[in-house]
């Protein structure tokens, strides 16, 4: 956390003709500078100052979690205990996270601190980027809880359950298996429905020869996965040849998708090789959405895997490659994995196999 923190006062430092503090106030950010997981709290870091405004619910724990902060017990209204703070800590321009911060609370905020409020963007989530150690292993351990609920769930998807149960058996199972929550609402997506994106989970009954998608995470340590995977529910059928050839165009896309995440390769780059395959095989109208996202403290960071994003990637970055198909009142396939970069390319997060898994 100290070295997260000198960060963000280096950043500071080449900021200082435009503000000489930071208020931040977006809970990931939070938690990411200084550990403290509660759910209320803002933060003041100036060049000399680490100050955590925290209320009473929270300034033991804040006490324990965040170390080396001034923790400062605030009461409503708010102000009375923040601007003594400001005040001595000499802070004139007051940086805020403009991309958080809504249109009413800044009014207030800047009202009420007596300060020059003036807009950032990005500067914490810059910072957040990178992933170090303890971060990649954060994520790991996320992934390990989703793959084990999603193995258990297999064991019990059958021909004739719903949808809906499905997904309520796999977010149990991770629960169950030590996630702290959900990382996101679980999609399943099964026959034509496959076709939407971000199918939730239906009434629907899964049909025998169905395709079924699952795109599911756990959080755990405030840390998110983000994995799916789309199987063959048979009930006595095999795969169709267009099922085979939809589903290995996918997976084709994606393993060239991966293959080009490396050190100084672009975003744009990484979505343009899983574009190619589906624009060479005539399928790049069924192509719905971009390749892939950062992913962290939150299921979608920035880079992005787009079209226009020509941010580099760096080692450290964990991101998703997640290439679909959607085909209207047919079905859809997509296939997702977390990956990390490294110094050469980058490491796969997720053990479960791609191959077609077909279920009886």
């Amino acid at each position: 956390m100290s070295d997260r923190l000198e960060a963000l006062r280096d950043k500071l430092k080449q900021e200082a003709a435009n503000y000489d503090g930071l208020f931040i106030s977006k809970p990931e950010n939070r938690a990411y500078l200084t550990g403290f997981t509660g759910s209320f709290g803002y933060l003041l870091v100036t060049p000399d100052e680490a100050i955590l405004f925290t209320d009473g619910r929270y300034t033991e724990q804040a006490a324990s979690q965040a170390p080396g902060w001034k923790i400062v017990l605030v009461k409503r209204p708010f102000e009375d205990y923040m601007l003594p703070e400001i005040k001595r800590s000499g802070v004139g321009k007051l940086g805020f996270e403009a991309e958080h911060l809504n249109f009413n609370e800044y009014h207030y905020w800047s009202d009420k601190l007596q300060v020059e409020f003036v807009p950032t963007s990005g500067v914490v989530g810059r910072l957040r980027q990178r992933k170090d150690k303890a971060e990649v292993e954060a994520i790991q351990l996320a992934i390990d809880v989703s793959e084990k609920a999603f193995d258990h769930m297999l064991g019990l998807l059958h021909v004739g359950m719903s949808e809906r149960d499905a997904a309520v058996e796999l977010e149990f199972a991770m629960r169950r298996f030590g996630a702290d929550a959900i990382a996101f609402d679980t999609i399943t997506a099964s026959g034509a429905r496959g076709a939407l994106p971000h199918g939730r989970a239906s009434e629907k009954l899964i049909e025998a020869g169905d395709f079924v998608t699952f795109d599911f995470g756990a959080r755990l340590n405030g840390y998110n996965a983000d994995i799916t995977r789309t199987v063959f529910v048979g009930g006595g059928k095999k795969p169709t040849d267009r099922q085979l050839l939809i589903y290995n165009l996918v997976l084709e896309s994606q393993l060239a998708g991966i293959e080009a995440v490396k050190p100084g390769a672009s975003c744009k780059g990484v979505d343009d090789a899983s574009r190619a395959v589906f624009e060479k095989a005539g399928m790049l109208e069924y192509y719905l959405h971009s390749t892939g996202h950062s992913l962290g403290r939150e299921v979608h960071e920035a880079p992005f895997m787009t079209p226009t994003d020509t941010s580099l990637l760096e080692p450290g970055m964990v991101l998703t490659v997640e290439p679909g198909l959607y085909i209207s009142e047919w079905g859809g396939v997509r296939i997702e994995d977390d990956l990390v970069v490294s110094e050469t390319g980058a490491a796969i997060l997720p053990h479960l196999p791609k191959e077609l898994l077909i279920l009886p």
